[in-house]
């Protein structure tokens, strides 16, 4: 079953060192970070040794097989790039962590082949949209599911164990969506939202008659991973934000609701009920959706605060309604338009009975998109990439001007020095660039960026090019480098032994401890300033961070006679709506220094209702005077990690929050009565062996979601070759709400299979469940 108990990567830091960490890196700098072998639309941490890169399908001169590679996976180690086998175009996707540390990802575009071009394999009834491209071997994306469990490097990644599942015929979504949204809930299960059946720059025809279907090309409904049984449902609050709603930015909520953010609205949504109540609009109505593609990411959650989720955004534009144009380019010459450099925070489930508002924060240095916030375990946000001018998306035109100036991209200006906000320093000094480096290197639309367990930033990609190009002003980029934050200015590291390999919502305390030689003076006062962090850094794509979250754990400390430090740690607070299940990097932060991290699974690393135990009670702190430490002098007074954390921390965990898990429990028995369904549902599907295509009335339907028809079919019209993920016709096109009558092993469809698993049960967490081989060339299998 798909809650069956999963391996988990128990990886930690072997037995870390008795002695602090030495490092040679400078404090604010960029290295090299070798190359990518594809450009890193997507990225996320596998484990404590490797980071897995995603791209489009395109002209990549690194192949897997007898095709431009899509995907690869990085060695932190050593800086280099392996290609690894994808079959669906993964364009556009979402992504997310799964409870035992695997990962998904979430549709994408059609089968294309060189120059963006629509693929070569056609359905009869629709040559608008492809199925494959035999150039470049991609299938169509737009209903995928992939899923991956990481591996590390003493592993065969030649292994179906190491590859990525990745075959729509036996795992797929009810809808097409590329820029969905992506969030999962405190069992695990994704919420799926929103998205585009098709290309387009914004998700509207204009002038917006249509606001719901968009003539087929929106996708306004929201569908669960795993399937439990429910037909996708039209979410209201993608109507509303027609047309400035991709990618919308969602965040689970301590009651389990979750807050999101489109066009300039704000909701807090019930995706169990999916009830919405209305929240204050973005001040100003500045843009941080893509393509605004502001930088946004919830605050760390700490006992200082409660736990209580605050979500800031900073930067995106300001563009009027009209210059956002339509799906097929803006109305606005967009390179000219400066971003927005203001930051506002909103706490949508305030525990002290303040309204609910937006609060304009301190202004980013200069005015960003395409920014991204990435957590760091000093508590303090970097922000990196993006342009000063501009949005994020590429396209041949705007409504007035033939020929770009930047090639293909719609930003200009490249920002190359990151930024650091401190949610803790007084309003009026929380940013700071001092004694940052400039990166040479453009990091615009398709760039992406994650936190390494060393507590470096890998920042990589940037493409904003409908298929590669290394000529133009903004070219298709393989170079990764590595960023160093402030904190890298102390010479030694701290170090710490007893990790866990697993943590839960409440319950036991756990120990771990800090050797006198990862510090230096007082030992009193070494632990007095020393804090536990867990951060989890996400599924990164197009500025976000899908996932990412940042906790401060309680803990009180015992010093030793040796000047050792035991650090007394409680659990997670009992709710898992704060951390949702899954993979994370358990840091030892002192003075504001990071240690190297563990790696842990937080919870019960199944999709299930989590097990949850009463908040963990910590013993008082025990100091000991005259006790001190034997390392070196961890200076860190240029960085601003320093926040005053003190280790006992005992800020008690609001009643009402622990009380809002209650809801999970409904999962727990519509879960069941899914998983029963699936069995069913994918019994049927298996013995038909059936691509999930559909017609619908009133035209031929394809993959790609673009459906042969006109303008008086209930169609978009905008002519969408403009903007050219897809060079396609004017016609749109959409699959219908029915299950694929299409038989896959006919020449129209590739996809073709023998069924390995007649029983029709996938369970992408079973060892050995079936997967496509991606060993040999892709192609039809």
């Amino acid at each position: 079953m798909i809650n069956r108990q999963l391996s988990l990567l128990a990886l930690s830091l072997g037995a870390a060192s008795t002695t602090a960490v030495a490092q040679s890196h400078k404090a604010g700098s960029f290295e090299d970070g070798g190359h990518t072998q594809v450009s890193a639309m997507m990225m996320f941490l596998g484990n404590l040794e490797k980071v897995y890169i995603l791209d489009k399908s395109e002209n990549n001169a690194a192949k897997f097989g007898n095709y431009p590679a899509m995907g690869a996976v990085y060695d932190i180690s050593s800086r280099t790039s392996t290609t690894m086998g994808v079959t669906t175009n993964v364009f556009c996707a979402s992504g997310m962590h799964l409870p035992n540390g695997s990962f998904a990802t979430f549709g994408g575009n059609g089968a294309v082949g060189p120059g963006g071009n629509i693929g070569d394999t056609t359905p009869p009834d629709n040559p608008y949209t492809a199925t494959f491209d035999t150039t470049f071997g991609d299938y169509d994306g737009t209903t995928a599911i992939r899923i991956l469990k990481p591996c590390g490097s003493s592993d065969d990644f030649s292994s179906p164990e190491c590859e990525w599942f990745d075959n729509a015929s036996l795992l797929h979504m009810q809808k097409q969506r590329w820029y969905s949204a992506a969030e999962p809930l405190g069992d695990g299960t994704v919420v799926l939202i929103g998205g585009f059946t098709n290309g387009g720059y914004i998700n509207r025809n204009y002038p917006n008659t249509d606001p719901e279907n968009e003539g087929g090309a929106a996708q306004p409904s929201y569908e669960f991973f795993p399937d439990n049984g429910q037909p996708a449902q039209v979410m209201n609050f993608m109507v509303k934000t027609s047309g400035l709603n991709a990618y919308a930015h969602s965040y689970l909520m301590p009651s389990g609701k979750m807050l999101v953010q489109a066009n300039y609205s704000t909701t807090l949504w019930d995706p169990l009920t999916n009830q919405e109540t209305d929240l204050p609009d973005m001040p100003g109505q500045i843009i941080r959706v893509y393509p605004a593609s502001g930088a946004t990411a919830m605050l760390p959650l700490t006992p200082e605060n409660n736990w209580t989720p605050t979500v800031i955004f900073c930067g995106g534009s300001n563009m009027t309604d009209f210059q956002w144009g339509n799906y097929s380019w803006p109305f606005e010459d967009t390179w000219n338009v400066p971003a927005s450099e203001k930051c506002h925070t909103i706490t949508p489930e305030p525990t002290d009975g303040s309204a609910v508002d937006y609060v304009e924060d301190d202004d980013m240095p200069v005015g960003r998109t395409m920014g991204q916030f990435i957590a760091l375990p000093d508590l303090t946000m970097l922000v990196v990439n993006g342009g000063a001018n501009g949005t994020a998306g590429y396209s041949t035109r705007t409504l007035n001007t033939l020929n770009l100036p930047f090639g293909e991209s719609l930003a200009s200006a490249p920002v190359g020095k990151p930024a650091l906000y401190n949610p803790r320093a007084a309003k009026g000094q929380r940013w700071s660039d001092a004694g940052f480096d400039t990166s040479n290197i453009a990091r615009l639309y398709h760039s992406s960026a994650i936190l390494l367990p060393d507590a470096s930033v890998m920042i990589a990609g940037s493409n904003p090019n409908v298929d590669v190009n290394t000529s133009t002003v903004f070219p298709t980029t393989y170079q990764a480098e590595i960023f160093y934050p402030p904190y890298y200015s102390a010479s030694n590291r701290p170090t710490f032994t007893g990790a866990p390999s697993t943590l839960s919502y409440g319950g036991d305390a756990f120990d771990l401890t800090v050797p006198a030689s990862a510090y230096s003076g007082s030992a009193n006062d070494a632990a007095d300033n020393t804090s536990v962090v867990l951060i989890r850094g996400g599924w990164t794509t197009h500025a976000m961070n899908m996932g990412q979250r940042a906790m401060q754990l309680n803990n009180t400390y015992t010093v030793n006679s040796d000047g050792s430090i035991t650090l007394h740690v409680a659990q997670l607070p009992p709710n898992p709506n704060l951390f949702q299940p899954g993979p994370a990097l358990l840091f030892v932060t002192m003075a504001g220094i990071p240690s190297n991290a563990s790696w842990v699974i937080i919870g019960s690393g199944n999709i299930e209702k989590q097990p949850t135990k009463d908040a963990t009670v910590l013993p008082a702190s025990t100091r000991l005077d005259g006790a001190s430490g034997s390392g070196s002098n961890n200076n860190a007074s240029t960085s601003s990690n320093n926040n005053g954390a003190s280790s006992s921390h005992t800020g008690a965990i609001v009643g009402g929050i622990i009380a809002a898990i209650a809801a999970v429990g409904i999962l727990g028995a519509v879960f069941g009565i899914y998983m029963a369904r699936r069995r069913r549902a994918a019994a049927r599907q298996a013995s038909a062996l059936s691509y999930p295509m559909s017609s619908a009335p009133g035209g031929a339907v394809g993959a790609s979601g673009a459906r042969a028809g006109g303008g008086n079919a209930g169609f978009r019209s905008s002519d969408s070759s403009a903007f050219m993920p897809l060079s396609q016709g004017n016609e749109s096109a959409t699959w219908g709400p029915n299950a694929s009558t299409t038989n896959l092993n006919t020449p129209h469809s590739p996809y073709f299979d023998d069924p390995r698993n007649q029983s029709g049960e996938f369970d992408p967490y079973q060892q050995n469940a079936p997967r496509m081989s991606t060993n040999a060339a892709r192609g039809p299998y």
